[in-house]
């Protein structure tokens, strides 16, 4: 008996801190959406949407640098910035069928949708890659000018989704770690991959002399 309901009142604390973090999303969603400013409802339709050819345009734009420049080095920041970018991507997709929340305008019909915004709303499409890009970027240029407008540049492409109501601030907010831990993940694994191919070429020429 003192089993069951140990269970029980465990379960309504849980749910309980569910039901205060959901209201606290859709406030805050209401006071970005609702009482935004209209001013800047073309401008983040345009920071939305363009989101994708800078995710897909940036890694390219690097590894033909590359190639332009015979840089080894470059091609290979350029193919892990892509990669970072592919990573975020499949697990985004994979959450957003496993979780299947509906989106913010389909529950609250008060949240007014300016934006595209199909299939499911967990996570981001649009805030997990960019902000595995900026990480990316920032892992592989470190330098200032480089790392500060890279995640202004996310965090706004994340705001925006939220000024569009197409998201809640929770969708943006895991977005933002999965998109970073992808672009840390990715960065780290394209190390480690360079250090054994290095390796092993020491211990192969070592092996011939």
């Amino acid at each position: 008996m003192i089993k069951l309901f140990l269970k029980l009142l465990t379960l309504f604390i849980f749910s309980s801190n569910l039901l205060t973090a959901q209201n606290i999303d859709i406030e805050l969603l209401r006071e970005i959406n609702i009482e935004r400013n209209t001013d800047l409802d073309k401008p983040m339709q345009l920071l939305s949407n363009s989101s994708a050819f800078i995710e897909i345009g940036f890694p390219l734009g690097i590894i033909g640098a590359g190639f332009i420049k015979k840089d080894l080095f470059l091609k290979i920041k350029g193919a892990e910035t892509a990669a970072s970018f592919l990573v975020s991507v499949g697990i985004v997709q994979i959450l957003k069928y496993s979780i299947r929340r509906d989106r913010p305008f389909i529950t609250y019909p008060e949240i007014q949708k300016l934006s595209d915004g199909g299939g499911f709303s967990f996570p981001s499409g649009h805030t997990a890659p960019a902000f595995a890009l900026a990480t990316s970027l920032s892992l592989n240029f470190k330098k200032w000018y480089v790392v500060v407008p890279s995640f202004v540049w996310a965090s706004a492409v994340g705001y925006s989704r939220l000024h569009l109501g197409v998201h809640y601030p929770t969708d943006i907010l895991a977005s933002a770690i999965i998109g970073t831990g992808t672009g840390f993940i990715t960065h780290h694994a394209n190390k480690w991959i360079q250090n054994r191919i290095i390796r092993k070429k020491i211990n192969q020429y070592l092996y011939d002399l």
